[in-house]
């Protein structure tokens, strides 16, 4: 069974100028453990893609199943499924800058918990393997970019999701740091079974993963690497 499976996934947005369809019936499915690529020219719908298939935003159309069940974006409890199952990153970093590393890595699990100490727990834990150790009690500020991007890594994986979305991941780091934030993502797939969607315009990046999607014009299509 797949972990996760869209079908004929439409998306549109109306413009002055007309009706601007981004997704023209999208198909996808992936499995437990797979790192799968998603490339595109900038605008081709990446993001929106994997909004849609993290239920941060509705679709006009289409089917999207985890582990073989239908979820439906208008779903009352629709925030507590993403928050558990489902895990982000993005290419800003969107952490909360009154908050130390620790602190933000803690918060969906405090959100979902309600128990504060076993969150910065397992946050420090988290923060420990992604050798943060050193820098839980610093504020975003004090962080490099590299480090920023990897508290988010840890932020994204504190309730063991099913499925971790990132968005263009590296666009904000340089080189070394991109090289470094990739390497820790298939280390964390390898050894731990994580599954990762990257949308990223990196062939490079592209290359690594076990499979790779270009979307163009509305259509997903699979590549050889």
């Amino acid at each position: 069974m797949s972990l996760i499976k869209i079908e004929k996934l439409k998306k549109s947005y109306n413009e002055a100028s007309g009706k601007l369809e981004v997704l023209k019936g999208v198909d996808l499915e992936i499995k437990q453990g797979e790192m799968i690529a998603i490339t595109g020219e900038s605008g081709s719908g990446k993001s929106t893609l994997l909004h849609m298939m993290g239920m941060l935003d509705s679709f006009d159309s289409g089917d999207i199943y985890y582990s073989g069940k239908q979820v439906d974006i208008k779903d009352n409890d629709l925030n507590e499924f993403r928050n558990k199952r489902i895990g982000f990153v993005f290419q800003s970093h969107y952490l909360l800058e009154d908050f130390t590393a620790e602190e933000n890595v803690a918060m969906p699990k405090f959100l979902s918990t309600k128990d504060f100490n076993k969150s910065v727990l397992d946050s420090r834990k988290l923060l420990k393997a992604l050798d943060l150790d050193d820098r839980r009690s610093h504020y975003p500020n004090q962080l490099s970019g590299g480090e920023q991007q990897r508290v988010a890594v840890a932020r994204s994986l504190i309730n063991s999701p099913e499925i971790i979305f990132a968005d263009e991941p590296t666009g904000n780091l340089d080189s070394k740091h991109s090289d470094e934030l990739i390497d820790l993502l298939i280390d964390l797939n390898k050894k731990h079974g994580h599954t990762f969607v990257i949308a990223t315009h990196s062939k490079e990046i592209a290359n690594k993963m076990d499979r790779c999607f270009n979307l163009e014009d509305g259509i997903l299509k699979e590549t050889t690497q």
